[in-house]
C-alpha cells in the first residue's frame, strides 16, 4: 500500500512539472490598461477630456421654478387669471479642441419646460408663434397650459466664424438682469446666422452677420383676417378677392377717382433676402461698449387675380415693391467695483425704421404678431406692423420705432444683490398710411357696408377715426427691481416686481374693455353721430414674479 501511494505522488509530481514547463512557454496576456478621464484646464473650470481624443467638453446646466401674478381687469371672454407657473430645465454641452488655426468650438444649447396660467406670466404667446410650444387642447386647457422645448442653441466656431443657432450679433443688453425680461429692448437669444468676428486689438473687435429673417419680422398692417365677408356690386363687378392668411385690399383700375375693382395682396413675408447684421465692440477693464446696426427686407406677395387689364383708364395697379428697413444701437456696460465688487451698469438706446423687433418695442406685450394685449381686461391694444400697404398704390410706408433702456446690478452683500432697471419707447405710424387705410375703410362702406372689427382705422374726419385704436402711435414705460439671495454658489432664490404703462402719444382711444361692442358697423355709426363711448388715454399694470433657480 505504501508503495502504490509513492507512485502515485510521484506520477502527480511528473505531470505538475511538465504542465509547470509548458505553461512557462505560452504568452502572458496583459490587462487592457484603464483610461481614467483627465481634467483639461486649458478652457477653464469644468472641462474634461473626451477619453480617447484631444477634445475637451464641458457638461452644465439648469433648474428652475418661476411663479408670477398678474393683475386682471375683466373676467369676460375668458379672462380672470392672476397667477401662472413654470417649471424649467436647460442642458449645456462645449466642446472645444485647439488647432493649427485656434480653438474648435461647438456649442449646444437645449431648453425645456412646462407652463400654465397666462400670457404674460405662465404661457408664451410669442414662443407659440415661434412654434417652440405647444398649447394643451381642451376647454380648461387650451391657452393656459404649454409645452415648452426648444434648441436654444447650436453652433460651430472656428478662426473667427461663427455658423448655427445662436444669439443674435445686434443684442447687447439683452435683458441680462431681468427675469421677466419687460424692458423695451433687443433680444434675440435663438436665430439661424452665419459670422464672422475680426479681433482688432486693443480691446476692439468687428463683426459682420447673415441672420434669419424670420425671427424679426412684424405682420405688415392688415384690416381684416379675411375679408369674405365684402361682397361685390355694379360698382365692383369685377372684382377679384383673395381669400386665406393676411390679405389687404386695395383699389384698382380707376375711371376718374372712381374704382372700376378691387383685389387683394397677400401680406406674408416671403423669406428672399437674410438680414445683414454689423456690430462693432469695445471691452477694457471698466466694461464695454457696442455700436450695431441692422438692415431687414419687408415684401409681400403678389395682387391677387382679376387685378385689372393695363387697358384704357382700367390700369392694373403695380406690384408691391419690396423695401428695407433698418435699424441702429448703441450700448455700453460699466463695472462699477468701487460701488461694491460686481455691480454693474447698462445703458442702451435703439432706432428702427421698419425693423421693430430689433429694438424691442414689443419685449413686454409679445412679438410677432401685429397687435396684441398682454394684460387681461386691456383697454386698447399696441400696434407693431412693421409697415402698412397703401391701398390705393400698393406701396409699403414703414414705421419707426426707439427705445432706452437702463439697467444697474447692485450687490448688497456677497449673498444679497438686486437689479433696478427701467426702459421707454415709442412706435409711430405715418400719417399718410392711417389716412390711407381711413378712405380705403370709407369706400368700401360706401360700396359695400364693410365692418373690419378692431383693426378698423374709420373713416378720417369721424368721430370713430379719432378714436378707433388700429395705427395709433403709441408709447410704453417700464420700470421694476428684484432682490435675489444666493446661499450657496449658483443658487438663486428672487423676487422680481416692475410696473408697465402704455398710452396713445395724441388723442383719447376706444376703451375696449369698457366698451367691447365699439367696434360693431351699428356702434361705429352711433359713434360717429355723437353717441356715447368709453375712451382712455392709457392703460398700467403691476407684475410680480418669484424664483428659485439652480445652476451647475
Amino acid at each position: 500500500m505504501s508503495l502504490l501511494k509513492s507512485t502515485l505522488l510521484a506520477s502527480a509530481a511528473g505531470f505538475a512539472a511538465v504542465a509547470g514547463a509548458q505553461a512557462a512557454d505560452l504568452p502572458v496576456k496583459k490587462a487592457a490598461p484603464i483610461e481614467y478621464v483627465r481634467v483639461c484646464t486649458a478652457y477653464g473650470a469644468g472641462f474634461f477630456y473626451i477619453p480617447g481624443t484631444d477634445t475637451c467638453i464641458r457638461l452644465s446646466g439648469r433648474a428652475r421654478l418661476e411663479a408670477g401674478y398678474q393683475t386682471s381687469y375683466s373676467r369676460a371672454a375668458g379672462n380672470g387669471d392672476l397667477t401662472g407657473y413654470q417649471g424649467r430645465m436647460r442642458i449645456n454641452v462645449d466642446a472645444r479642441t485647439q488647432t493649427a488655426y485656434g480653438t474648435l468650438r461647438a456649442f449646444i444649447r437645449l431648453d425645456a419646460g412646462s407652463r400654465s396660467g397666462y400670457s404674460g406670466v405662465g404661457t408664451s404667446g410669442t414662443q407659440q408663434r415661434q412654434g417652440t410650444a405647444f398649447a394643451a387642447t381642451g376647454v380648461d386647457g387650451f391657452g393656459r397650459l404649454q409645452q415648452y422645448s426648444n434648441v436654444d442653441k447650436a453652433f460651430v466656431q472656428f478662426a473667427g466664424f461663427t455658423a448655427g443657432r445662436a444669439a443674435s450679433f445686434f443684442d447687447f443688453y439683452a435683458h441680462d438682469f431681468e427675469f421677466a425680461g419687460a424692458t423695451a429692448g433687443s433680444d434675440m437669444a435663438s436665430t439661424n446666422l452665419a459670422a464672422y468676428t475680426a479681433t482688432l486689438g486693443n480691446g476692439f473687435s468687428a463683426t459682420i452677420s447673415m441672420e434669419d429673417p424670420a425671427y424679426r419680422r412684424t405682420p405688415i398692417f392688415s384690416p381684416s383676417i379675411n375679408v369674405s365677408n365684402v361682397t361685390t356690386n355694379s360698382a365692383l363687378a369685377n372684382s377679384g378677392l383673395l381669400l386665406g392668411s393676411s390679405p389687404v385690399p386695395v383699389f384698382i383700375g380707376y375711371t376718374g377717382v372712381t374704382p372700376t375693382r378691387y383685389s387683394t395682396i397677400d401680406a406674408i413675408e416671403r423669406s428672399r433676402m437674410p438680414d445683414f447684421v454689423g456690430a462693432v465692440r469695445y471691452d477694457a477693464a471698466w466694461g464695454s461698449a457696442q455700436l450695431s446696426a441692422a438692415v431687414h427686407e419687408l415684401n409681400v406677395g403678389n395682387v391677387a387675380a382679376g387685378a385689372g387689364t393695363g387697358a384704357g383708364t382700367n390700369v392694373s395697379i403695380a406690384h408691391t415693391d419690396n423695401t428695407y428697413g433698418y435699424a441702429v444701437q448703441g450700448g455700453v456696460k460699466v463695472n462699477l467695483p468701487f460701488i461694491a465688487p460686481g455691480d454693474t451698469l447698462y445703458l442702451q438706446g435703439a432706432y428702427g425704421n421698419g425693423a421693430q423687433l430689433y429694438t424691442g418695442y414689443s419685449s413686454y406685450t409679445g412679438s410677432f404678431t401685429q397687435s396684441t394685449t398682454t394684460i387681461q381686461g386691456q383697454k386698447f391694444a399696441q400696434y407693431f406692423s412693421d409697415a402698412v400697404i397703401n391701398p390705393f398704390t400698393g406701396q409699403l410706408s414703414t414705421s419707426d420705432s426707439f427705445t432706452a433702456v437702463a439697467s444697474l446690478l447692485h450687490y448688497w452683500s456677497p449673498e444679497w444683490r438686486s437689479a433696478f432697471f427701467g426702459s421707454y419707447g415709442e412706435q409711430s405710424f405715418t400719417a399718410g398710411a392711417r389716412a390711407g387705410q381711413g378712405n380705403a375703410y370709407a369706400l368700401y362702406n360706401s360700396l359695400n357696408t364693410v365692418n373690419f372689427g378692431a383693426n378698423s382705422v374709420g373713416a378720417p374726419g369721424t368721430r370713430f377715426y379719432n378714436l378707433s385704436q388700429a395705427l395709433r402711435d403709441t408709447y410704453q414705460f417700464v420700470a421694476g427691481a428684484s432682490l435675489i439671495w444666493s446661499p450657496v454658489k449658483d443658487l438663486d432664490i428672487g423676487v422680481e416686481g416692475f410696473y408697465t404703462q402704455i398710452g396713445v402719444k395724441n388723442g383719447r382711444v376706444i376703451d375696449t374693455d369698457k366698451d367691447p361692442t365699439a367696434y360693431s358697423v351699428a356702434r361705429v355709426a352711433a359713434i360717429n353721430a355723437g353717441g356715447f363711448v368709453r375712451t382712455t388715454t392709457s392703460d398700467d399694470v403691476f407684475q410680480v414674479r418669484a424664483r428659485v433657480q439652480r445652476d451647475f
